[in-house]
């Protein structure tokens, strides 16, 4: 699976990527226009020739070669090749378009043409094994990023600073440094992240405990299984907040703290009156991986339900960490937020947090893909959040949060699923949902057609659908690309 993303004019273009597969919805002159192209990737190119899967991916394992001796295929499971099958997000690096996923390639692409570029390797600019699929992005263009480093010092948590674009004969990432460097709680058994939060003068990593088992890398390669296999649960295990400052690369003294939970994607984060704000979407367990198998998406009634009855399901939460928590004190110390969430020094120097619902009771499903305006909100304090709300195993519906009143609005149409929310500004806005929302929405019924769907930001009523007669995988990410870009 893949991102949808959205290359848009207000006069607008939508351009997604799902399962190899780009897509452009355009909007220009009160017409829209549809176009995709597989993504024209090494990994796709080989598995196309070959008629079956050649390159392991996070939950898909690669067949053996027939035609391989069976020492030689014995022999082929000690190497273990990185994919760029980049079909999480597209993002942009010096102004230029790329998608990727959580290894070390990326790939450029052309928004108006979905042409496929050049590929571009982490590892030749900076010494690190791979970068999550969402970087944040100061005003000025400068990038940052996070990624793993093994090697004979050991894994480290890698904060990835890429400067703006200085002039046109600058590779992708040339000038791209490791800005700090952090040491897992266990060497050999680093977390999961897929995205972390930004404030004005500070990164925040979240170490979570899904846990990768760096010695099963191996015995997986060689027992036959997906990459998958290797990540565990370790309900154990703390949620630690690592709070770098982005000027100097140098970590905050505190240890922030919270009990287990796991986490995809953050919201926003900003900074007021001495805390760091942190917004993301959060579960109390960590097995919904597990669930989003093949063999589950394929149920359907009774035995669907059940299986969406155990998902954890996400919700909107905030956490504050107060930056000036004294570590010298030995006496447990509360620290008064202006909010409800809850920081606590405790005598080994912690602060311990505990979250702050943004949401009301109304709200019986969870949320996922969050997405705000975020050239204007971005590292600021907000208001509103836009999501896919999930009671099943994938989105199906739209929903529009008010973090300050935690009321909702919604979205939905029966036997129809849409993709993440990406919201456009109208021209010289003032409001902060002053805009529409964009989503690709997808249908299983053949009979029916997907379609482009337009909502107020403001009312979230619907404006007005494009509908395409073709059929469209799900998807994940997108992006909009004004007209001049």
């Amino acid at each position: 699976m893949g991102p949808v993303s959205l290359n848009l004019e207000m006069t607008n273009t939508i351009t997604g990527l799902m399962a190899w597969l780009l897509h452009q919805f355009k909007i220009k002159n009160g017409s829209v226009t549809y176009m995709s192209k597989f993504l024209e990737s090494d990994v796709y190119k080989v598995n196309k020739s070959q008629n079956r899967i050649v390159v392991s991916e996070f939950g898909t394992l690669a067949s053996s070669d027939p035609c391989k001796s069976l020492y030689d295929r014995f022999m082929s499971r000690f190497k273990i090749d990185s994919t760029d099958n980049c079909n999480v997000n597209y993002v942009q690096y010096k102004g230029d378009y790329y998608v990727s996923t959580e290894t070390n390639f990326m790939r450029k692409v052309e928004p108006e043409t979905l042409s496929t570029l050049e590929k571009v390797d982490w590892t030749k600019f900076i010494a690190v094994n791979g970068a999550t699929a969402h970087p944040h992005y100061d005003p000025d263009g400068t990038s940052y990023n996070m990624g793993n480093s093994y090697g004979k010092q050991g894994t480290c948590y890698n904060i990835i600073k890429v400067p703006a674009q200085k002039s046109g004969t600058e590779e992708t990432l040339e000038g791209a440094q490791v800005l700090c460097s952090i040491l897992p709680q266990n060497k050999g058994k680093p977390s999961y992240y897929h995205s972390f939060g930004m404030t004005e003068n500070y990164v925040v990593f979240i170490e979570l405990p899904l846990k990768l088992n760096l010695l099963k890398i191996l015995i997986n390669q060689i027992k036959g299984k997906s990459f998958s296999d290797i990540t565990s649960w370790d309900p154990d295990v703390p949620t630690l907040f690592h709070v770098v400052n982005k000027q100097t690369g140098k970590p905050h003294p505190v240890t922030f703290c919270a009990q287990p939970f796991m986490s995809f994607h953050q919201i926003n984060a900003y900074e007021d009156q001495g805390c760091i704000v942190l917004d993301l979407c959060s579960m109390d367990g960590g097995g919904a991986i597990d669930m989003f198998s093949l063999q589950n998406l394929r149920k359907s009634g009774q035995a669907l339900t059940e299986i969406c009855e155990k998902v954890p399901k996400a919700y909107p939460h905030r956490f504050v960490l107060p930056l000036n928590a004294d570590i010298n004190s030995k006496q447990e110390t509360e620290y008064l937020n202006y909010s409800s969430a809850t920081a606590v020094r405790k005598a080994d120097g912690k602060v311990w947090c505990t979250h702050e619902k943004l949401h009301d009771d109304t709200l019986k499903w969870g949320l996922e893909f969050p997405q705000i305006n975020y050239a204007k909100y971005n590292t600021r304090k907000y208001r509103y959040l836009y999501a896919c709300g999930f009671q099943h195993l994938i989105g199906d519906s739209l929903v529009k949060v008010d973090v300050q009143t935690k009321t909702t609005k919604v979205w939905s149409e029966e036997g129809f699923y849409p993709s993440e929310p990406i919201f456009v500004p109208y021209p010289d806005s003032s409001e902060e949902d002053s805009g529409v929302i964009l989503s690709a929405v997808l249908t299983p019924h053949q009979e029916k057609n997907i379609f482009l769907l337009v909502l107020d930001a403001k009312d979230f009523v619907e404006i007005g659908r494009a509908e395409v007669p073709v059929k469209m995988p799900y998807g994940f990410h997108g992006i909009y690309v004004p007209q001049n870009s």
